[in-house]
């Protein structure tokens, strides 16, 4: 028989390991997307959101039911969902006739909206309509990023960073070859961002290297960037702060070059040359009879010593 003090104090507890998870740490938790739809959407974007949320379970709250909020206009429904359910990443898909099937790609800071990118689909593909074998759910996806425009034009370096959160996953102290299966790519070209999404496959090469193919599995999108809110330099520097206990010591004439090679510098006392052991040589040998030669003042080289 349970006491209505004993469930007084499982409750408390419950509470205190609540609060307890949601506390600032160290090492933060895996970064969770909540993904959800506006008042006004369409098949497509409905069925977008779906197919962005399977790339991103387990770590993704996917909300069934319309939110009426425009985010550029009013963030406050988003923080509340944000705080309510634990997660920095957010997916919200709309569509209108000025802006039709749109997506805005976001991330918060401390429960406020830090980044907002708005996206436009040109022209989707979802899974279901490519008919090839997915990846298992929850595999850690290869993201690469093809086109200068990631590195030169400041909005796009700041989507990559986005795309980089939204889609990275859980990170790992280790990844085994056929653990690499998954991998998204994305080109910046002529104004607009493809978003490919291929398995890869290792094929028998007759060497110990396999051989790779890619197979497209879908989803595939074209965007083109629309509107953006992004974070202030301030703010965006001090949401990538490192606290001090994780930051590494640094030890001296320890070094790493740009592959993560490690060098070190050894420093070693002043030699004496004069002790140092050389090669024995037979020119350089003393005779047995302590023969020299030395010169006389008219040139003449003259020979002392013992003669037998």
């Amino acid at each position: 028989i349970f006491t209505l003090d004993h469930l007084v104090n499982v409750r408390v507890l419950r509470s205190k390991r609540f609060l307890e998870s949601r506390a600032p740490k160290l090492t933060e938790n895996v970064k969770t997307a909540m993904i959800m739809k506006g008042g006004n959407t369409s098949q497509t974007v409905t069925q977008a959101l779906k197919d962005i949320y399977s790339l991103k379970k387990p770590n993704a709250v996917l909300y069934k039911k319309k939110n009426i909020t425009r985010p550029f206009e009013d963030s406050t429904s988003l923080e509340f969902f944000s705080k309510k359910s634990d997660c920095s990443l957010f997916l919200f898909g709309s569509h209108n006739k000025k802006r039709p099937n749109n997506l805005i790609f976001g991330r918060l800071f401390d429960f406020h909206v830090l980044d907002m990118i708005e996206l436009g689909i040109e022209k989707y593909v979802s899974l279901s309509e490519i008919k090839t074998s997915k990846c298992p759910e929850g595999t850690k996806p290869m993201l690469v990023f093809a086109g200068e425009a990631f590195d030169v034009d400041n909005d796009l370096k700041r989507l990559k960073s986005l795309l980089l959160d939204f889609f990275r996953g859980p990170t790992v102290p280790a990844v085994r070859l056929a653990g690499l299966e998954h991998i998204l790519h994305f080109t910046a070209l002529d104004g607009k961002i493809y978003m490919r999404s291929y398995r890869c496959l290792l094929k028998k090469s007759g060497c110990r290297t396999p051989r790779i193919e890619l197979e497209e599995i879908g989803p595939s999108f074209d965007f083109v960037m629309r509107r953006t809110h992004l974070a202030s330099d301030d703010l965006y520097k001090l949401a990538h702060r490192q606290p001090k206990a994780l930051k590494p010591k640094k030890k001296k004439n320890i070094s790493h070059d740009a592959f993560g090679t490690k060098f070190g510098r050894v420093h070693m006392q002043k030699q004496d040359l004069s002790k140092l052991q050389t090669r024995k040589m037979k020119g350089l040998r003393k005779r047995k009879g302590g023969v020299d030669s030395t010169e006389d003042e008219s040139g003449d080289q003259k020979t002392t010593g013992n003669h037998k």
